[in-house]
């Protein structure tokens, strides 16, 4: 009989996360897995007290990762409908997932039990090799701990995202020497990001950037990212990106640095006509 536990420390799932990342099909957007999943609340399947798999939800009730090992006697299909039914009183409501297309296992299920979805976002990855003396790039230097602040009102004017996460988040990609800044007259014009793995997919480079309101469509974008392409080549890495799916002009940026869109974020939505019955 299954069991599903709420989970309190993540490292009790490391050997089933590495098989999860081990099933995908392409590298994993960074800021999803490794952004959003560890302040999940993460939930165990458990069958005679042994982790047989588990899924993790977010603060809006989407679920970004589900996986059951093939050790257990539970259909993944049926699991899988009883959660997104409502049927399980430990997790709760579900409004639907976010998956990729690089994810075919996931993904199946979410189509199974989907009500709607759409295109969410595209992943690039790096097809072209960098070829100095054909690209312009940008002195892009490395961030220093006293210049958080600025990095940090920087993002929050340009992008909007919440000031407390963006301190911490940024915080720690200056410690790993992993954020960047383009400066003109004293002004910071934009931020780089090149984003190295621990664990699972170590041979790519997530790149990230962002270009203050006034200065976009002038191609510091892609000056920026064939940058921090640069950056991860030198390190012998993959660079890979993604971008929302209504940012055009941040595609056309990304494909003129030898990315292209290989993959997909999907948002699923599920019916909501069930009720949790415990």
């Amino acid at each position: 009989m299954l069991e599903i536990k709420p989970i309190e420390t993540l490292e009790v799932i490391n050997e089933l996360k590495k098989q999860y990342f081990e099933k995908s099909t392409a590298p994993l957007d960074g800021m999803w897995h490794f952004g959003f999943v560890p302040i999940s609340s993460h939930f165990g399947f458990y069958e005679d007290d042994t982790l047989v798999g588990y899924c993790c939800i977010d603060g809006d009730g989407y679920m970004l990762q589900f996986y059951l090992s093939q050790a257990a006697q539970t259909k993944a299909k049926e699991l899988f409908t009883l959660i997104t039914e409502q049927n399980s009183s430990v997790i709760g409501s579900i409004k639907g997932a976010f998956v990729s297309t690089a994810e075919p296992y996931y993904l199946s299920l979410c189509l199974d039990n989907s009500s709607s979805f759409k295109i969410n976002a595209l992943m690039y990855q790096q097809v072209t090799p960098f070829v100095s003396a054909n690209v312009t790039s940008l002195d892009i230097t490395l961030a220093r701990q006293e210049q958080l602040a600025e990095f940090v009102e920087f993002a929050v004017s340009n992008i909007g995202a919440p000031r407390q996460w963006l301190s911490e988040y940024f915080s720690n990609l200056i410690k790993r020497e992993e954020l960047r800044g383009y400066w003109r007259d004293g002004k910071l014009i934009a931020t780089g990001e090149c984003r190295l793995f621990d664990e699972h997919q170590t041979q790519y480079a997530d790149l990230g950037m962002i270009v203050a309101e006034s200065e976009r469509g002038q191609g510091i974008a892609t000056r920026v990212l064939n940058s921090l392409v640069k950056v991860a080549n030198e390190y012998g890495l993959i660079p890979i990106c993604s971008t929302e799916s209504g940012n055009f002009s941040a595609q056309k940026a990304i494909q003129r640095a030898g990315f292209e869109p290989l993959n997909r974020i999907i948002q699923i939505e599920f019916d909501h006509q069930w009720s949790v019955n415990g």
